[in-house]
């Protein structure tokens, strides 16, 4: 983007973000799926294959014995890989189309490469989970939703691939796809996109299907393309974290002006916005704003500004500036709540014990003369609840001087 068209866009007074967003996402699913086929038909038919490196894959899959070029050997470039014809680590591949930027992450299919797709996902915005539409829904399958539920990762796409090889048939993607719907929703997956294609023939990727005129849905790149991915940055509460202070003289030389320097992390900032710098609590007017060393109206996320204010304030590197009537929660969400709580407690009852958890009970907190315990039997770490436990889940704390006893028995509460 030039100076000119970023100036014209500043002084618009636009609230919108800038053009192109980014989107990762992670390609999962059990071996021989063809996850790495996927990666490569996106890269080809949205031409992001340098002509280098299409002459290279062509020599490649004629050393192979292979008529066309093989579109997995585009991520697939270690020797072992490409011996073996299998996904052993992750492939990370950018490529862009006019409406969205993506970097894609080919994780492997075999169970004892799990933890490479543990890496690949843990950053993903989106999971494309493929099932091969010959064998259906396997193992490797619900074990990779399941590591995608754990994760968190926000969209899920269930591609049911290979549909050449049963004829493009209805049935079998319908079958597949409710089968995986309500199997991910028990694992607490809402909203799995189902889209039918074929890696290999290109089928429903990046061109629709004339093989499959019964589906109506988006191809898999225009759902990329247009999937929301978390907030707009320019429409969140305005924070500003302060990178740097600039000190000028001002027009007249008779003065020195104070600037506070840094990058929109969120918000829309605007000439005459009513402003609070953090921690200190103190307010003011924004008076003049810079954007590109020229002055500006309105800037928005992610731009960086300069801002000067109305008042002399003790702004500096470190601080933060917010809006006047927008209340601070860190990390974007409200603090834990009880049953999340609850929810870990839970979670480390049933580490430590063979015996299905029970209700949360207060940890035993000992004396310092008092002998530590044995842990029960079992027990993999000595992993106690947090003290917040007791109060979360409604009971009184214990005892900083003597052990928590239990009313029948008298001994020690060992339920973490």
């Amino acid at each position: 983007m030039s100076t000119d068209v970023a100036e014209a866009e500043v002084r618009s007074g636009a609230s919108r973000p800038l053009s192109g967003g980014l989107l990762r996402l992670a390609t999962c699913g059990s071996v021989d799926d063809g996850k790495s086929t996927l990666v490569g038909r996106l890269l080809y038919d949205t031409k992001s294959v340098l002509a280098d490196q299409m002459e290279a894959l062509e020599e490649a899959s004629r050393r192979r014995g292979q008529d066309g070029p093989d579109l997995a050997l585009l991520t697939d470039g270690l020797r072992s890989e490409r011996e073996q014809g299998i996904t052993i680590d992750v492939a990370y591949r950018y490529f862009a189309t006019p409406r969205r930027r993506f970097i894609l992450a080919d994780t492997p299919g075999h169970v004892q490469y799990t933890r490479n797709m543990v890496t690949g996902a843990s950053t993903a915005d989106l999971a494309v989970i493929l099932v091969d539409a010959r064998n259906g829904i396997v193992d490797q399958t619900m074990r990779h939703c399941a590591v995608t539920a754990l994760l968190r990762v926000p969209h899920v796409v269930l591609a049911v691939n290979k549909m050449d090889a049963v004829g493009y048939e209805e049935s079998v993607f319908t079958a597949i796809a409710d089968e995986f719907t309500a199997r991910a929703r028990a694992l607490g997956i809402d909203g799995v996109v189902a889209i039918p294609m074929s890696a290999l023939a290109g089928d429903n990727v990046v061109t629709p299907s004339a093989a499959m005129d019964w589906y109506a849905g988006e191809t898999l790149l225009s759902h990329l393309e247009n999937v929301r991915v978390g907030a707009e940055p320019a429409r969140m509460p305005l924070r500003l974290p302060v990178q740097y202070v600039i000190r000028q003289p001002s027009g007249d030389r008779q003065a020195v002006e104070r600037w506070a320097a840094g990058q929109l992390a969120s918000g829309r900032l605007a000439v005459g916005d009513r402003v609070v710098v953090q921690p200190a609590g103190t307010a003011s007017t924004v008076v003049e704003l810079s954007v590109l060393g020229r002055s500006a109206d309105a800037a928005w996320a992610p731009q960086s500004v300069a801002v000067r204010l109305a008042d002399d304030l003790d702004v500096a590197r470190g601080a933060l500036l917010t809006a006047g009537s927008a209340p601070i929660r860190y990390g974007g969400s409200p603090p834990p709540s009880a049953t999340s709580t609850r929810a870990r407690c839970v979670l480390g009852s049933a580490c430590c014990s063979s015996t299905p958890p029970g209700p949360c009970r207060p940890w035993s907190r000992r004396s310092r003369t008092a002998r530590t315990s044995p842990s029960p039997a079992g027990c993999r770490a000595r992993t106690a609840c947090p003290p917040m436990t007791s109060a979360a889940c409604g009971s009184s704390p214990p005892s900083r001087s003597s052990s928590t006893t239990t009313p029948t028995t008298g001994a020690p509460d060992r339920s973490c």
